[in-house]
């Protein structure tokens, strides 16, 4: 099969041609036909994660078809689409898993970061860990789902019941739960980089109340506000923009460091939370929403060859919406 191939720390990924991956017992193999380009793609190309597994394949947002199955496979079967996600496998049996919290396990491997993934034309799953998807959605608008929609889908619920939402860093994840909070009747406050008329642009479409870059302050306190971009400086900021009480849920997997702030900004009950990975019951509650709520992902596509320029235009925030390999 053709794979990009990550060797080492900061490395550009190289094109081979390696031998066509085998199935284990309780794994399926996946003809991939789209893959998502994710933020967290750059932070293992950038080794901004530690115990990385090298060389490492990227790619966790991948849509394919089952063409293999291991022999203990009861849940899926030859010709099946799946989703397979960030979250590659759990052990099961630390306190985390047993309490419904496989997203904090203490033995789990990451699809595209411990395992490999989807910048290729094949990919092995745990079958236990991959999504059964509707037949009749797109490969490529299905792709950015399976991160930018998961981790959105649980930074959202971090924000309870929340009504006037802010959203700090509107690209794959920002555009996607933009449409499901306007869904569930929040309103949506989109905060961007200074001079992004596109993303603003495309906030306007997703019907945002208010429009402005992230130094600015919104005209009424949120409810709560949720930071996709990684960007630590976001944290204060976000906290000048709630009530008393309101939430900031920082929703990516690695941020740069927060600055000090004045404990006034915190004072009256304002929290700060983050996001973990996911669970496979947030897969399964996102992908049945996914439909009611008509959501439609903004994609650019690319081929696989191409993968270390659509890279380096996420790194300098070129695209809108999200950007997706095909093999």
């Amino acid at each position: 099969m053709r794979a990009m191939i990550l060797d080492g720390p900061g490395k550009k990924l190289e094109m081979r041609e390696i031998p066509d991956p085998v199935p284990g017992p309780e794994e399926i193999r996946v003809k991939i036909s789209a893959c998502g380009v994710c933020r967290t793609d750059l932070h293992v190309i950038d080794a901004e994660l530690s115990h990385i597994k090298y060389p490492i394949i990227p790619g966790h947002e991948i849509v394919g078809h089952i063409d293999l199955v291991g022999p203990k496979v009861t849940t899926h079967k030859v010709g099946d689409r799946v989703g397979i996600p960030w979250l590659g496998h759990t052990c099961g049996t630390c306190p985390y898993c047993r309490s419904g919290m496989e997203n904090l396990c203490d033995a789990p491997s990451f699809t595209g970061y411990t395992r490999d993934g989807g910048f290729a034309t094949y990919a092995i799953a745990d079958a236990r860990f991959a999504f059964p998807l509707r037949d009749e959605s797109d490969d490529v608008a299905t792709a950015p789902l399976l991160c930018a929609g998961l981790i959105g889908w649980r930074s959202l619920t971090m924000a309870a019941d929340a009504k006037s939402l802010g959203i700090y860093g509107f690209g794959a994840a920002g555009h996607i739960i933009a449409q499901v909070a306007r869904w569930q009747g929040r309103s949506v406050y989109a905060f961007t980089r200074g001079g992004d008329t596109a993303a603003q642009s495309l906030a306007s479409e997703l019907g945002a109340s208010w429009i402005g870059s992230s130094e600015m302050q919104p005209p009424d306190l949120l409810d709560a506000a949720i930071i996709y971009a990684p960007v630590g400086a976001l944290v204060p900021a976000a906290l000048r923009a709630v009530r008393k009480g309101g939430r900031v849920i920082c929703a990516g997997i690695h941020m740069s460091d927060i600055p000090s702030f004045s404990y006034n900004l915190l004072w009256q009950e304002r929290h700060i939370l983050s996001v973990a990975n996911l669970t496979r019951q947030d897969g399964i509650d996102f992908l049945k929403i996914v439909p009611q709520a008509r959501i439609k992902t903004r994609t650019t596509l690319f081929p696989l060859d191409q993968a270390n320029e659509v890279l380096t235009a996420l790194r300098n925030g070129d695209f809108v919406g999200a950007a997706v390999l095909r093999p």
